[in-house]
C-alpha cells in the first residue's frame, strides 16, 4: 500500500474536516470543492495530498470570499485564463471553444488539457467534475512518479517536458508548499497529519514521500503544448 505523507507547512492555511467521506455537493463553495476532491484522489491513489493541493492552486487558484484556493470552473484557452461563476457556464464556454478557433484549452481544478486528455472522459461535463478531474490528475502524477522516480520530476513533467518550463513550474509548486502563494486562509478542508516526511527535503531513492531535488523534467502530460 502506498504511503501518504503530509506537509505541515500547509496547516496554517487549512482547517479541520475530520472523517471526511461524504460525496461532493453542488452547494459547497467552489474553493473547497477542489480540495475535497484532492483529498479523495490522494486517498485513492497514494499521491501525497500536499502535492495535489499545491498543484491545484498553481493551476486554478484565485481569491474568493476573502480566501484563496483552486476554482473548479476555470478555463485557460490559448494562454488566457478565465474563471466562470458556475459549472454550466464553464462547460458552455469550453463547448464554444471546440468551434471558435481556439487552439487548445485546459479545464477544471487541475487544468486538464482537452486536446490530450478528453478521451479519458465521456463529456466536457465530466472533465469539469471536480472529483473526476482530481482523480485523473492524481493518476497521471502517479504514472509520472513511477516513470521518473521522484516527486520533483513528476511535478515538473506534469506541466512540461521542456526543462526550463518544468523547472519554473516546479518552483511555483514549491512556493505554494512553502506558503508564499497562499496569502490568506481558505475555507476549512482537510485534516493533515504530522509531517514525518517533509516534501521539500531530500528523500531516499524510490521513496514515495519526498519532493526530492529536481533533475531534468521528462514529459509534459497536462497543461497544453510544450
Amino acid at each position: 500500500m502506498r504511503i501518504k505523507h503530509f506537509l505541515t507547512g500547509l496547516l496554517p492555511f487549512l482547517g479541520p474536516l475530520s472523517g471526511f467521506a461524504a460525496p461532493l455537493s453542488a452547494e459547497l463553495s467552489p474553493v473547497p470543492i477542489c480540495d475535497l476532491a484532492a483529498q479523495q484522489a490522494s486517498n485513492a491513489s497514494g499521491v501525497p495530498v500536499d502535492i495535489l493541493l499545491a498543484i491545484s492552486r498553481v493551476e486554478s487558484g484565485r481569491r474568493h470570499d476573502g480566501g484563496f484556493g483552486p476554482w473548479p470552473w476555470t478555463i485557460n484557452a490559448d494562454g488566457k485564463g478565465t474563471f466562470y461563476a458556475t459549472k454550466q457556464e464553464a462547460v458552455a464556454a469550453a463547448t464554444a471553444h471546440l468551434s471558435d478557433g481556439t487552439g487548445t484549452f485546459d479545464t477544471g481544478c487541475f487544468q486538464l488539457n482537452y486536446r490530450y486528455h478528453s478521451g479519458a472522459f465521456s463529456s466536457l461535463n465530466d472533465m469539469f467534475d471536480p472529483q473526476q478531474n482530481a482523480d485523473y490528475a492524481a493518476d497521471f502524477l502517479l504514472e509520472l512518479y513511477d516513470e521518473n522516480g521522484n516527486w520533483a520530476d513528476a511535478v515538473a513533467a506534469y506541466h512540461s517536458r521542456t526543462p526550463d518550463l518544468g523547472a519554473s513550474y516546479l518552483n511555483k509548486v514549491k512556493s505554494v508548499l512553502n506558503g508564499s502563494k497562499v496569502p490568506q486562509p481558505i475555507a476549512p478542508v482537510v485534516t493533515l497529519r504530522e509531517n514525518a516526511f517533509p516534501l521539500l527535503k531530500p528523500g531516499a531513492p524510490g521513496g514515495h514521500g519526498s519532493l526530492v531535488p529536481m533533475t531534468i523534467a521528462l514529459g509534459r502530460l497536462i497543461g497544453g503544448d510544450s
